[in-house]
């Protein structure tokens, strides 16, 4: 009896113990990777909204979902490596940003069982990242940050009432760049502006291309560009030598006095967009059937910096001055 006994209770002590190891493992915060191109604000926005949103959907930091974060400082030969590493740590999904990255990804990982969310992309359907504008991929899907070009446009007006000619440098080797500046063309004739491109593929050639477009257009729209965007300073300083003012793809050089003006997509709402999707994932949804979502008309803002206006010459028209949008 005494055996019988001592045999029930060790039968209920491994049983107890083993309960509260399935317990433990099922408490186990779920694994995110967040494979990033390099910091810059707008990217790093993007990572805070995406955060944000998974917190708001019940996975909170730390409890939920712990994060392993790794960027490559824009190298795109290292992303293959960075893909990996975060691969190695079998996470239960991967945010990618930026376009490079997220092809990159979308090729290693292909088969892993890992889902993958991106952001921070402009054309995911020309960057085959997604079949369509109205569905996923097998394991993949994201946000975008497709600007609405007729409202870019018409802020331009409002800002520079006589130009005609609309100045875009971007990146040949980049999607997103390609598939913007069709949109561009697209949209430029309704907004009575004849478009003028020039390619720039290395840093190096800013200052040179840049200086191109002088007595070619009457302003410089810098979009958001992974080359472009990181040397926007060095982009900003060219033109203000050749006497063309710019309108940016992002607000923070604005604010820093750098650039003229900006009407910008919100990068965290782009970031909390994607967090949206990466939740329905993580209960259970198939990527596959989740569209990509695009940044709404309220998505964006404009901003005037008095400083860079006045650097390069320019009056903030009176249009303007009540837009609650002008900063020092």
């Amino acid at each position: 009896m005494r055996n019988l006994k001592t045999g029930l209770l060790s039968g209920l002590f491994v049983a107890g113990a083993l309960a509260a190891s399935l317990g433990a493992a099922i408490a186990d915060p779920i694994k995110i990777g967040i494979a990033n191109f390099g910091e810059h604000p707008q990217l790093n926005a993007s990572i805070a909204g995406f955060k944000q949103a998974l917190s708001e959907n019940g996975f909170v930091e730390g409890k939920d979902v712990v994060y392993t974060e790794s960027h490559t400082n824009f190298d795109a030969s290292l992303v293959p490596q960075m893909i990996a590493k975060l691969q190695a740590e079998q996470p239960k999904l991967i945010y990618t940003v930026t376009t490079p990255v997220s092809q990159i990804a979308k090729k290693a990982l292909a088969g892993s069982g890992i889902s993958v969310v991106f952001s921070a992309v402009t054309d995911p359907v020309a960057a085959k990242l997604v079949p369509s504008w109205d569905a996923g991929d097998e394991g993949m899907t994201g946000a975008t940050d497709l600007q609405d070009m007729a409202a870019v446009m018409e802020f331009t007006k409002k800002l520079l009432p006589n130009a005609k000619r609309f100045g875009v440098p971007y990146n040949p080797g980049e999607a997103n760049d390609v598939a913007l500046l069709e949109k561009i063309k697209e949209v430029a004739p309704s907004a009575g502006f004849e478009v003028v491109a020039v390619g720039v593929d290395n840093v190096n050639d800013i200052q040179q291309r840049i200086a191109s477009f002088a007595g070619k257009t009457d302003v410089i729209y810098t979009p958001a560009s992974n080359l472009l965007q990181p040397a926007v300073a060095a982009v900003s300083a060219a033109a203000r030598q050749a006497g063309i003012p710019i309108v940016n793809s992002d607000d923070g050089a604005v604010r820093n006095g750098v650039v003229p003006a900006s009407f910008a997509v919100n990068y965290t709402q782009v970031g909390m967009n994607a967090g949206k999707i990466a939740a329905e994932i993580l209960k259970g949804a198939d990527p596959k059937t989740i569209a990509p979502s695009r940044p709404a008309y309220a998505d964006h803002a404009p901003t005037i910096s008095k400083k860079a206006m006045a650097a390069f010459g320019i009056e903030i028209p009176e249009s303007l001055a009540d837009c609650g949008c002008i900063v020092d």
